[in-house]
């Protein structure tokens, strides 16, 4: 009988093992099937699907009113930045008492300061603030995909209170720039910084106003206004439109807290794009300069002078022998133009002598009462400090 049980049990076998073999052979994937299915591992290398493009951005912005596209495309260019300063030497540090009380290392103290930055080159040009990286030692920049890199300062302009730093990092995230003449009051935008140390942040608001202006600012600075919350460390980061596209650089907040209330300015892209062009090609912002004192001209004051013009920048006063002295300016002339650039107000006159190449010759158009006079001037380099009386 046992014989026969085991024979039963052999053949059995034989044919299972028959079995196995065949579906070995011709349908292994059978046998991967079922609970086989959770031990399988991943790919080795996972490919990331390209970021939006700006136009896309723009294109999704309103299905849900969010703005999460136009951050997916600023963010990877956002960085954080870290500025040592090496104060200096305490005045008692070679008293022995003092070093036996506080140490051999509050002889020098070192202070930190944070701020952010935006890639805007492949090449790894970034711009920040001038305020940021103002005195620093070292600088240290950490991107949104936790690289970190020693950054090397190329120039600083305290006109404008921009600075271009550069990174030598492989495939870096670039962001668009977008165009400052396109942008209106009520435009949505996003400011993305490091505030507080907390980490990469995105807040968004509108464009509260354009060519804003500070008491006390450089006459080269006219900020973009808006209610995007920006805070201490977001100095130097990103202003970006609804399609993640940059339009200027976040430098400054109106607080009475230190934090923010719904008042900061972002000096515009087009005025951090000339002034990183003049810094990486010589290193220093060279402007022009002839030596007047401007002061709009209102069409009242147009009246009161009999003027037959109600447009134009009236020169209050000249500088003796300065460029403007030399070529015939008098107080009392109004400027329409300089060179080919027509002038309607203050700004316009100083963004366009401050346009001219220190050392070229060019032309004032002004009105001298009913006369209508082309005066030549050479100009001369704007002096690094600016005067009230004096620009």
């Amino acid at each position: 009988m046992w014989r026969r049980t085991w024979l039963v049990f052999s053949q059995a076998v034989t044919v299972a093992v028959a079995v196995l073999f065949v579906v070995l052979t011709l349908k292994p994937e059978w046998l991967q099937r079922g609970s086989f299915t959770g031990n399988a591992r991943p790919p080795a290398t996972l490919v990331q699907a390209a970021p939006p493009t700006a136009a896309a951005s723009g294109a999704a912005h309103g299905a849900d009113g969010g703005y999460a596209a136009a951050a997916r495309v600023a963010t990877p260019a956002v960085v954080s930045v870290t500025a040592t300063r090496t104060a200096q030497r305490n005045p008692q540090a070679d008293d022995p008492r003092f070093r036996f009380f506080f140490g051999d290392g509050a002889a020098t103290q070192r202070r930190v300061g944070l701020g952010s930055g935006v890639i805007v080159s492949p090449e790894g040009y970034l711009l920040t603030n001038h305020h940021v990286v103002d005195q620093a030692t070292e600088i240290e920049v950490q991107l949104a995909d936790g690289r970190q890199a020693r950054a090397r300062l190329v120039g600083s302009d305290p006109e404008t209170d921009i600075a271009v730093l550069r990174i030598d990092l492989d495939a870096l995230p670039v962001v668009t720039l977008g165009d400052v003449r396109a942008l209106q009051v009520g435009d949505a935008v996003l400011a993305i910084g490091n505030p507080f140390n907390v980490g990469q942040t995105v807040t968004a608001g509108i464009v509260s106003a354009l060519d804003r202006k500070q008491d006390g600012s450089s006459p080269f600075q006219n900020f973009i206004q808006t209610d995007a919350a920006i805070n201490p460390g977001n100095s130097g980061g990103a202003l970006v439109n609804a399609a993640g596209q940059l339009v200027g650089i976040n430098t400054a907040i109106y607080s009475r807290t230190g934090g923010s209330m719904g008042i900061g300015f972002a000096v515009p892209v087009d005025t951090a794009r000339q002034v990183m062009e003049a810094l990486v090609r010589g290193g220093i912002v060279r402007r022009g300069w002839i030596g007047v004192e401007p002061r709009d001209l209102s069409a009242e004051l147009a009246e009161t002078l009999k003027l037959p013009v109600s447009t134009g920048v009236l020169i209050a006063g000249v500088q003796q022998n300065g460029p403007a002295a030399r070529g015939g300016v008098q107080p009392g002339d109004v400027v329409v133009r300089v060179g080919d650039t027509p002038v309607s107000n203050t700004s316009e006159l100083l963004a366009a002598v401050a346009a001219l190449q220190p050392q070229s010759a060019s032309t004032l158009a002004v009105q001298r009462g009913a006369q209508t006079l082309e005066l030549p001037v050479v100009v001369a380099e704007r002096p690094p400090a600016r005067r009230q009386s004096d620009r």
